[in-house]
């Protein structure tokens, strides 16, 4: 167990870091792109992303008809979790070209089904590490997992945080700041994924967008139930 908490606590190092100057220039860049999009389109995202939240806390429509069996092992759940979050980035991949290729209106529609994919992924990953997504904290973990996956610098901190103290935090948490978690989402991704919606490269970027998001979702995923496994032992 040394080896995977050395690793957790260099991945905290690591993710936690400041953001390179060429991140925070596409970060401006992203801003005056995000000028350009029709408003029409930017309302669609945020009404995805509102809707996305309001079921994941209220419902169970993201939770696996069948409960996924949950091993004792750190290291066999770990490897369970990669298999799940393989399948889902080739879903994703597939999902993102072929929205992608499909123009502006297809572009989309993407957005919806993406987020789908990702809190589908994150359901699974509670259930193979024995918690019951059908629970309003799980669901609000998953939650605050999805928005250390994509958010900014300054935010992820202070969610690595309440990851870190689940136990004492999730009883001060009665809601979800839904303005901060739709506002941090919107802009980690906007602009790869408005890029999707341009006829021509729409497909490619879709697919390779796709991919790289669910990476980065079950990268952050694993470490985060890394974080409650070893906080569980204690």
């Amino acid at each position: 167990m040394n080896h995977e908490r050395e690793e957790l606590e260099e991945w905290k190092r690591k993710y936690t870091r400041k953001s390179s100057i060429f991140q925070r220039v596409s970060k401006q860049a992203q801003t005056k792109v995000n000028q350009w999009i029709p408003e029409k389109a930017h309302k669609i995202v945020t009404e995805s992303i509102r809707k996305m939240v309001e079921v994941t806390l209220k419902g169970s429509e993201w939770v696996p008809l069948q409960a996924m069996p949950c091993t004792s092992g750190l290291e066999d759940r770990e490897v369970l979790m990669k298999e799940r979050m393989e399948f889902y980035r080739k879903a994703a991949t597939i999902e993102g070209a072929g929205t992608g290729a499909g123009g502006i209106f297809l572009g989309l529609a993407d957005f919806p089904l993406l987020l789908s994919i990702k809190m589908k992924l994150l359901s699974e990953c509670s259930l193979i590490h024995g918690y019951d997504p059908k629970q309003y904290e799980e669901r609000l973990f998953l939650l605050y997992v999805f928005q250390l996956a994509f958010s900014s610098d300054s935010h992820k901190k202070d969610v690595l945080r309440i990851i870190e103290n689940w136990a004492e935090e999730k009883e001060k948490l009665k809601e979800l700041d839904w303005k901060t978690f739709q506002q941090e989402y919107r802009d980690y991704i906007d602009f790869v994924k408005l890029l999707q919606l341009i006829p021509g490269v729409g497909a490619v970027v879709g697919a390779y967008a796709n991919y790289q998001l669910l990476d980065q979702l079950g990268e952050v995923a694993k470490f985060a139930y890394r974080i409650r496994y070893f906080n569980d032992l204690e």
